[in-house]
């Protein structure tokens, strides 16, 4: 493994570090000692992002999709700022990143790329002028939706209301491959992947999801989907959060949510009968784990339906209330390598796997950017 890690930087495509250190430091995240904090609270720190070999890192820039679109926009703001302070506190270890060849430069000196993703096309508040200015700003690609259907796109776990993307979708995807921004394909519905790799003249992204044959959720990756991923040569970076690893512990989660309504609903007005009840049935129906041999069954699922090309990692750390046996933290990548080498994947296969693949898909992003450099910004809204 570390003679691969030492050619071909481990990027991830999805940490949600920033959003958890504003959530649980409140405003001490601006000073707040990062090198090493409590793995009961946070998965990732300085020490355990070096422990686990990563190379480059996209920061998600998480902001609430409940929120109103304008205020998302000033949070967005607020997090790219704290991503961007990590480079500056910690020069020794991160150093910001927007191209293919800023990462590899980086992954030369020692040095953990730092990228930044936009999870939520909400972030946005239906402005191609606010897009522009996060690319400007450094955001490298933009999730086009989160949990929320919002007025241009649906989500994969909301109702449709757009049957996919509507013409101002189709806008804000012309516009991020003129920018060279990734289009991001997690959280979306199966009519935004199949409308969005319609639309997209450079390879898009899937940042954390994992395959769909394997943990039937919405938010998954069917076989169709992956199909087309390999056509369009992009990349989909496998998650790490048990309800998409695992079918038992998705199961258990719709189950759960069904038992906590009934018992909202029977005791109405009594939250202690009901909280009492749902605590009997926990004990009742304890939570199944998800494994790390099955985020790697995803891994090899992608690769055999899509390809070895089309595969990657996106841990989804720091967003997931807990995570698979193995897998509990950042500096546990080397284990899931050491897995996929048992399976007998090959050094190039497990090159690809660790940041290869991601790495290609930014170059062809950037190439189409290039041959788009003559065209004016879309205008418009929705």
């Amino acid at each position: 493994m570390d003679r691969i890690l030492k050619r071909t930087p481990l990027i991830d495509g999805h940490n949600d570090w920033a959003e958890a250190l504003t959530e649980k430091a409140g405003d001490a995240r601006w000073t707040l000692d990062l090198n090493r904090l409590d793995p009961e609270t946070y998965d990732t720190d300085i020490e355990r992002l070096r422990a686990g070999r990563v190379g480059g890192q996209f920061w998600s820039v998480y902001v609430s999709a409940s929120l109103p679109e304008v205020q998302q926009v000033k949070d967005t703001l607020d997090q790219i700022d704290l991503v961007k302070r990590l480079a500056l506190r910690y020069p020794q270890h991160f150093t910001m990143a927007t191209t293919a060849a800023q990462v590899r430069a980086a992954h030369r000196t020692g040095r953990i790329a730092s990228l930044i993703g936009a999870e939520g096309g909400g972030q946005i508040d239906e402005s191609l002028s606010v897009l522009r200015a996060y690319h400007d700003l450094g955001v490298g690609y933009l999730t086009l939706t989160h949990f929320k259907t919002i007025s241009w796109a649906d989500s994969a776990t909301d109702d449709p209301k757009n049957g996919g993307l509507t013409d101002f979708g189709r806008k804000v995807v012309r516009e991020m491959n003129r920018l060279g921004m990734l289009v991001d394909l997690s959280h979306v519905s199966e009519g935004v992947m199949r409308d969005a790799l319609a639309a997209s003249r450079a390879p898009v992204i899937f940042s954390h999801s994992s395959a769909r044959a394997l943990a039937n959720h919405t938010r998954n990756v069917s076989d169709d989907i992956l199909k087309l991923v390999a056509k369009n040569g992009g990349v989909v970076m496998v998650n790490f959060a048990p309800q998409y690893v695992s079918e038992p512990r998705r199961l258990w989660g719709a189950a759960k949510m069904g038992e906590e309504a009934r018992l909202k609903t029977l005791f109405t007005g009594e939250p202690d009968k009901a909280k009492a009840g749902i605590d009997a049935w926990l004990k009742a129906n304890p939570e199944p784990h998800a494994t790390l041999a099955q985020v790697a069954d995803h891994i090899e699922h992608i690769a055999r339906v899509a390809g070895h090309d089309n595969v990657g990692l996106g841990g989804d750390y720091d967003g997931v209330a807990s995570l698979p046996d193995g897998l509990g933290g950042v500096e546990t990548y080397p284990a899931l390598f050491v897995e996929l080498i048992r399976r007998g994947w090959s050094d190039a296969d497990l090159a690809r796997l660790a940041g290869g693949n991601i790495l290609r898909v930014m170059e062809g992003a950037e190439a189409v950017a290039k041959g788009m450099a003559g065209e004016l910004p879309a205008t418009g809204k929705p």
